[in-house]
């Protein structure tokens, strides 16, 4: 054991020698790498330094041959300006001089024309002291001779020419006078004429009966119903007379008022197609009739408003246009007559530079008052003038209405053309119609009248009455008598006759002389 110890401490003491010595051995072998190491980095060191110093000096010369070319590119840049500016200067200098030679030239000229004006204002000087002196020396020569003093002879050519003056004037005034109504009458009627041609509106004739056809006689009985309910049933709900007499297969209906006697006549159709005729079917018939008549109504003055391009017009106004529609003026529906007096009161207007749309507002409202006549009291120019105040029409509008059959005289343009287009209107052939009665009488009456007259030979009413043309004896009615005598006529017939638009006297004076030649 002891001898095993000795060992062991043997081997320790070799391990700590050896690890000593091996440290010691280590210690210097990084000593030696370290000094290694040390010098290779102070070479590496000097070699950088030395290659930073040779770097830095050729570009230290490059800076300096690059500053060397700068600066000699800026001297040439220079020099080339300065050369430049030199040459504008010297050209300005030149240009200076010539301008001032220029002015010297023109002041020498100017002084010389000076002193030219300067010589003709003493010349002219003198010239008038003589002129003044000579019409001194010849005033009083001509007051010598006409022993008038100057202001004497001037107040007798003043009023030599005044009179002069005011005769020419007179002349004047007169020629423009007579040229000007030449020319507005001839205007007038070209403006008339073109209105008229431009506007061909379709004319409708209602009158006041309606017939409404049967399928067979049978028909009449179930209408009349039993003991007359059901006739007496459509009669009360229509307002409107129904005539059942021996005319076959017809049915008259009667009434004044159009609008009922057209819902009439349509409940009457509808009742007739359907086959059942009772009083409680009659009422729905006449109703829906009556809505049908509504909607006719309400379209027609939708229409006429559109056809016309009046715009803003209240809708009871378009309601009472609609009305029109089944209202008659001597057989002239008054819906077209209005639409009519309204295109040609327009079209007159634009000849005459007037508003244009006032005109066609007015000449479509003028008769606005027909469509209430029926209900109201009070004429067909006071009910228009009335419903129109009443929707707030403006107030040439109503005073238009107020004066188109001459009730007030009118007052602005608008309604002087109103009047004219409805007279134009009225007054076309084929516009109006009469009964045949009637017209006979009418006719008659106008041949009598003018057939009365001593030395008429004969007298012939043509244009459907609008013209009558009498013809006089020529021993008996001499020219100037002729102008009396066709004055007289109108004047009498204007007092006996009432007829629509005007009637046209053509008195005819012919003197024939014949001779044979043998």
């Amino acid at each position: 054991m002891m001898k095993t110890g000795i060992a062991v401490l043997i081997a320790a003491a070799a391990f700590v020698v050896a690890a000593v010595v091996f440290f010691l051995l280590g210690i210097r072998h990084r000593k030696n790498v370290a000094e290694k190491e040390i010098s290779s980095a102070e070479e590496e060191a000097t070699r950088i330094i030395n290659e930073a110093i040779k770097s830095s000096e050729n570009k230290k010369r490059e800076a300096l041959l690059e500053a060397k070319e700068e600066i000699l590119k800026s001297r040439t840049e220079y020099e080339k300006e300065v050369k430049e500016r030199r040459a504008d200067i010297q050209k300005q200098e030149r240009r200076l001089q010539q301008k001032e030679e220029n002015l010297d030239h023109k002041m020498d000229t100017i002084e010389k024309k000076e002193e030219a004006l300067v010589a003709k204002h003493a010349a002219a000087d003198r010239e008038a002291e003589e002129i003044r002196t000579i019409k001194r020396s010849q005033t009083e020569m001509l007051e010598r001779i006409s022993g008038l003093t100057a202001d004497q002879a001037k107040e007798y050519l003043i009023s030599q020419v005044e009179s002069e003056v005011t005769h020419e004037t007179a002349l004047k005034i007169k020629e423009i006078e007579t040229r000007a109504k030449e020319e507005a009458d001839q205007r007038a009627r070209e403006i008339v004429a073109t209105a008229i041609q431009r506007c061909a509106a379709d004319h409708v004739a209602e009158i006041t009966v309606s017939v409404v056809p049967l399928p067979n006689d049978e028909m009449k009985g179930r209408i009349i119903g039993r003991e007359g309910r059901n006739i007496r049933t459509l009669e009360t709900l229509t307002g409107a007379d129904l005539i059942i007499d021996d005319t076959p297969e017809a049915i008259t209906v009667s009434c004044f008022e159009p609008v009922r006697r057209e819902v009439a006549r349509l409940a009457l159709e509808k009742l007739i197609a359907d086959g059942r005729i009772h009083p409680t079917h009659i009422e729905e018939m006449v109703e829906k009739a009556r809505r049908e008549v509504d909607a006719v109504i309400r379209s027609e003055g939708e229409r006429a408003v559109l056809e016309t391009g009046v715009r803003g017009l209240h809708p009871e106004l378009q309601k009472l246009l609609g009305k029109l529609h089944y209202r008659t003026s001597y057989g002239q529906n008054v819906l077209q007559h209005s639409i009519e007096v309204s295109h040609i009161a327009g079209m007159m207007a634009a000849e005459l530079g007037a508003d244009v749309q006032a005109a066609k507002r007015a000449g479509l409202l003028h008769d606005i008052g027909k469509a209430l006549d029926h209900e109201f009291e009070g004429t067909h120019v006071s009910l228009g003038v009335e419903y129109a105040r009443k929707y707030r029409e403006k107030e040439d509008i109503v005073h238009a209405i107020q004066a188109h059959h001459g009730d007030v005289e009118c007052k602005t343009l608008v309604a002087c053309l109103v009047q004219a287009a409805d007279a134009i209107s009225a007054a076309r052939p084929g516009a109006r119609r009469e009964n045949l009665e009637n017209y006979i009488k009418r006719l008659e009456k106008l041949e009598e009248i003018t057939s009365s007259y001593p030395g008429v030979e004969k007298s012939y009413a043509i244009q459907a009455g609008r013209e009558v043309r009498v013809m006089v004896k020529p021993e008996q009615v001499s020219e100037d008598q002729m102008v009396i005598l066709a004055r007289e006529l109108a004047k009498r017939i204007e007092n006996e006759l009432e007829y629509p638009g005007q009637i046209k006297v053509h008195v005819l004076r012919e003197t024939k002389v014949i001779e044979y030649a043998k």
